[in-house]
C-alpha cells in the first residue's frame, strides 16, 4: 500500500506542482522585465475556473474531447512510475526509461492529432511543427537516459537512482555532466520553452504548441493546460532526480518520503528558476535553427554514452 500511496502522492505533486512551477516561471520572467506579474498560483486558478465551464468543440472535433484525457492520463502514469520522491513506487520494477518516454510520446502524439482534428490552418501547422520537433527530441531523450544507464547497467529508473546514491562521486563525472546538459536541452524543447518556443505568443510565424490548442475551451482547455503543466513538472523533476539524486527516499518511512517530496520541490523549483532567468535573456530561435540546437543535444548525449562506456 505504501508503493501505491507514493505513486498517488507523486501524481498529485506533479499536477499541483507543475502548475505552480509554471506560475513561478511567469512570475520570475515578469519581475526580470520590470513588471509585477500575476501571482504564482494564477495557473492553478485558471485551471479551476475553466474546469467549471462547458467545452465548445469544432464540427467534427470529437477527437478533441479524447485528446485532453489521453494527455493527462499518460502523464499521470509516467509520474506514478518515475522515482521522483522515492524509489519504491508502484510498478517500480517495470519503470523502465523506455516506458516513461513512450508514455510522454503518446501524449505528444495525441495533442498533435487533436490539432489536426480541428481542420484549421493553425492546428495543422502547429501539429506539423510539434511532430518535427518530437522526431528530434525523443531520440536525444532516449540517448541521454542511456548515458545515465551506462554506469548502472540498467534502464530501470529506480536502479539508476540507487546506483547514483551508492556512488556519489559519479555525479561529477564527464559522462554525467554531458548527459545532464543534453537532458536539459530536451526538457526545454519538450516543454515548449525559450529559445525553442515562446509559451506567451500567439503569432503565426512563431507559435508551435499554442497553435494546436487555439480551438480548445472550457474543460477541454483546462485538461490540456493541466497536462502540459504536469509534463513540465514531471520532466523537471526527472531531470533533478537523475542529475542530483540526493533527497530521493530509498525507504518506505513516512519521514523519508515526506523529505523526498520537499527535496523534489526544491530541486524542481531551482531548475524552473534557472530556466526562467535564461528565457529572459534569450531570443526565440528561428524555426529552421531549432534542429541545430536539438542536434547539439543529441551529440552531447551520444558523447556522454561514449565517455561512460570508455571510462566504466
Amino acid at each position: 500500500m505504501t508503493a501505491y500511496a507514493l505513486s498517488a502522492v507523486q501524481v498529485l505533486a506533479v499536477a499541483v506542482g507543475g502548475l505552480l512551477l509554471k506560475g513561478l516561471m511567469a512570475k520570475v520572467r515578469a519581475r526580470a522585465e520590470g513588471r509585477v506579474g500575476a501571482p504564482v498560483t494564477q495557473p492553478l486558478r485558471e485551471v479551476v475556473k475553466w474546469l467549471g465551464r462547458e467545452s465548445p468543440r469544432a464540427t467534427g472535433g470529437t477527437l478533441m474531447g479524447v485528446v485532453p484525457v489521453v494527455l493527462v492520463v499518460t502523464t499521470a502514469l509516467a509520474a506514478a512510475l518515475a522515482p521522483l520522491a522515492g524509489v519504491g513506487t508502484a510498478g517500480a520494477a517495470g519503470a523502465d526509461a523506455l516506458v516513461v518516454v513512450f508514455l510522454l510520446l503518446t501524449g505528444s502524439l495525441a495533442l498533435a492529432l487533436g490539432g489536426l482534428a480541428t481542420a484549421t490552418a493553425f492546428g495543422g501547422m502547429g501539429a506539423s511543427r510539434a511532430m518535427t520537433l518530437s522526431a528530434l527530441t525523443e531520440p536525444a531523450l532516449l540517448v541521454a537516459v542511456a548515458a545515465f544507464a551506462v554506469p548502472a547497467r540498467s534502464m530501470n529508473l529506480a536502479s539508476l537512482v540507487r546506483h547514483s546514491l551508492a556512488h556519489p562521486t559519479g555525479v561529477a563525472s564527464p559522462s554525467h555532466v554531458l548527459a545532464t546538459v543534453a537532458l536539459l536541452v530536451v526538457v526545454v524543447a519538450e516543454t515548449g520553452r525559450m529559445p525553442v518556443d515562446n509559451p506567451s505568443t500567439h503569432l503565426e510565424l512563431t507559435m508551435v504548441h499554442e497553435a494546436m490548442v487555439l480551438e480548445y475551451g472550457g474543460r477541454d482547455y483546462a485538461l490540456v493546460s493541466l497536462g502540459e503543466s504536469m509534463r513540465l513538472g514531471l520532466l523537471l523533476g526527472l531531470l533533478a532526480t537523475l542529475a542530483v539524486p540526493w533527497g530521493v527516499a530509498t525507504s518506505d518511512s513516512a519521514w523519508a518520503l515526506g523529505l523526498g517530496l520537499v527535496f523534489l520541490g526544491l530541486k524542481a523549483g531551482a531548475l524552473a528558476l534557472g530556466v526562467a532567468l535564461v528565457e529572459v535573456r534569450s531570443a526565440k530561435l528561428r524555426l529552421f535553427r531549432v534542429p541545430e540546437l536539438l542536434a547539439a543535444g543529441f551529440v552531447l548525449a551520444a558523447l556522454a554514452v561514449v565517455v561512460g562506456v570508455v571510462v566504466r
